[in-house]
C-alpha cells in the first residue's frame, strides 16, 4: 500500500492516540503523537509534516474548544501551509465549523468512523488538499437521482447554477416527486452546507404555535414557556431554512412571515428585541400558488418574495425513462435490507411498471418495490408481485391532460406541450407558439411552468 507522508496527532487521551497509531500505520510513513498541545511548537520545527490531526478540547486549560482554536491559530502562524484536521466531539460541531472559517482543512467527529477518518486525513495530506475539502467531499456523493429525461437534465443544470447563490427558491411538484430531497441537494451544494438545513412542515404547525415555532419565545411568554427557546429561524442562522407545504400557511399568518423575510430579523414571542438572522430560504408546495393568489388565498407579495427562482419537478409519468433505473436502485437498497440481494425484474414486471401512471410518483414506486421485495421468493420479481392500485378517475396516464375548460387552461396546456416537444428550449418554444421570449417567460411564471 502506498504511504502518504508524515502525520502529527495531538490528543490528551492516550487510548485514542494508541488506536490512531494502529489505524493509520498502513497509510503514513511516520506517525507522531503528542498528548499535550504545548509540545506542538517544538514538533513543528523539528520535522516536516503533511497533515496535523488536532483535538479541540484538552483536560486542562481553556474549555469549550477554545483551546483548540488557539492552537489552530498558532499552527497557522508557525506553519501556514500545513493542513489541519480538527478532532471534535459531536456536541462541538459548531466550533469545528468556526475552525474551518479560521483556516482548518476539515474536521472529524468523535466517535469516528475508521473509513471516513482515513479518507479525510489522506485527502488533507494530498497535494490537492486544502480548505475546500469539506465541500469537495460532500459534492462527491449525491443522494439525488437526476435520471436521463430532458426535463430532469434541464432541472439539474438550473440547480447547479442556483445552488451557489443565496437566492430564495420555490420548488413545486406533485406529492412524492422529491421536493424535500431537492431542497437538501440545494443546501448540500451551497456555501452554507457546513451549517444546518432546518425543515418546517407548514401544514403541521398549529396556528397558535406558529410564532413560537418559527420565531421562538422567552421564558414566561405564555403558560408553558418555562425557558427561553430559539425558533427555527434562529436555529437556521447562516444555514438554510426549508418551509415545506408553504401553500398550506393560513392567509393571516402569511403577513408575519413576510415581515420577517423583509426585515431579516425576528422577535421572539414575549420580547421586544429584534434578532438578526441570515438564512437562505427554500419553500416547497404541491399547490398552484398563482391560482391561490387569484383566489385571494395567498399573498401576492409573499409569492414574489419566495419565488426568486422557481424549480419544477416533473411527475414520474412524464419521465418514464427514469422508472426502471429508479426501480433498480430501490431493489438494490431493499435487497440489502431484507437479505435478498441480486434481484431483478422480469419483462412483464418492467412493462407493468412503465404502464402505471404513478400518481404517488417516486414515493409510490419506492413503496411498491419494497412490498414486492418482501413478498418475492426468488431472485426475479414477477408482475404479480406488484399490487398496484387502480388509477383514480382524475388521473391522466402517461402525461395526458384532461380537456381544457377555460382559455387559461388551454393556454397552459399548449405551453406545457410545447416545452415537452422542444425539450425545454425556450427559444424554440417561443418560435413554435409565435410569441416573444419575454411573453413566454411571463406566461410560464403565471402558470407555474
Amino acid at each position: 500500500m502506498k504511504k502518504n507522508g508524515n502525520i502529527l496527532i495531538v490528543d490528551d487521551n492516550r487510548s485514542v492516540l494508541t488506536a490512531l497509531q494502529l489505524l493509520l500505520k498502513p497509510h503514513f510513513d511516520r506517525i507522531e503523537t503528542l498528548h499535550s498541545p504545548g509540545q506542538l511548537p517544538a514538533a513543528l520545527h523539528g520535522q516536516e509534516w503533511n497533515v496535523l490531526l488536532l483535538d479541540m478540547n484538552f483536560t486542562a486549560g481553556i474549555n469549550n474548544g477554545n483551546e483548540g482554536l488557539y492552537w489552530l491559530h498558532e499552527v497557522r502562524r508557525l506553519k501556514p501551509g500545513l493542513p489541519v484536521v480538527l478532532f471534535t466531539a459531536y456536541a462541538d460541531i459548531d466550533l469545528a465549523v468556526c475552525g474551518i472559517k479560521e483556516g482548518a482543512t476539515d474536521f472529524v467527529v468523535k466517535p469516528w468512523d475508521n473509513q471516513k477518518l482515513v479518507a479525510t486525513l489522506l485527502r488533507a495530506a494530498s497535494p490537492a488538499g486544502g480548505r475546500t475539502s469539506v465541500l469537495r467531499a460532500r459534492a462527491e456523493a449525491s443522494p439525488m437521482y437526476w435520471g436521463e429525461s430532458p426535463a430532469m437534465q434541464h432541472l439539474h443544470k438550473l440547480v447547479e447554477k442556483v445552488a451557489a447563490t443565496d437566492a430564495n427558491v420555490l420548488i413545486t411538484g406533485e406529492n412524492g416527486t422529491g421536493k424535500e430531497m431537492l431542497a437538501r441537494e440545494l443546501h448540500r451544494l451551497s456555501g452554507r452546507n457546513a451549517r444546518p438545513l432546518v425543515t418546517v412542515d407548514m401544514g403541521a404547525v398549529t396556528e397558535t404555535l406558529f410564532e413560537s415555532e418559527l420565531f421562538g419565545h422567552v421564558k414566561g411568554a405564555f403558560t408553558d414557556a418555562r425557558a427561553d427557546r430559539p425558533g427555527k429561524f434562529e436555529v437556521a442562522d447562516h444555514g438554510t431554512l426549508f418551509l415545506d407545504e408553504i401553500g398550506n400557511l393560513p392567509y393571516h399568518l402569511q403577513a408575519k412571515l413576510l415581515t420577517v423575510l423583509q426585515r431579516r430579523s425576528i422577535v421572539r414571542v414575549g420580547s421586544n428585541t429584534p434578532i438578526p438572522v441570515d438564512i437562505r430560504l427554500i419553500c416547497a408546495t404541491n399547490r398552484d400558488l398563482p391560482l391561490l393568489v387569484r383566489r385571494g388565498e395567498f399573498r401576492e407579495d409573499l409569492l414574489y418574495r419566495i419565488n426568486t427562482i422557481h424549480l419544477v419537478i416533473p411527475p414520474l409519468r412524464d419521465r418514464t425513462e427514469d422508472i426502471l433505473p429508479l426501480a433498480a436502485g430501490f431493489m438494490e437498497r431493499f435487497g440489502r435490507k431484507y437479505g435478498k440481494e441480486g434481484l431483478r425484474l422480469d419483462e412483464a414486471a418492467r412493462d407493468k411498471l412503465l404502464r402505471h401512471p404513478w400518481q404517488g410518483n417516486i414515493r409510490e414506486l419506492e413503496h411498491a418495490i419494497e412490498k414486492a421485495v418482501i413478498i418475492c421468493d426468488g431472485p426475479v420479481l414477477p408482475a404479480e408481485a406488484f399490487q398496484l392500485p387502480r388509477p383514480l378517475p382524475s388521473s391522466r396516464p402517461h402525461g395526458e391532460e384532461p380537456p381544457a375548460s377555460t382559455l387559461e387552461e388551454m393556454e397552459r396546456q399548449m405551453i406545457r406541450r410545447a416545452l415537452e416537444t422542444c425539450g425545454g428550449n425556450l427559444s424554440a418554444v417561443a418560435q413554435q407558439l409565435d410569441i416573444t421570449r419575454q411573453t413566454l417567460y411571463n406566461k410560464m411564471k403565471k402558470y407555474g411552468l
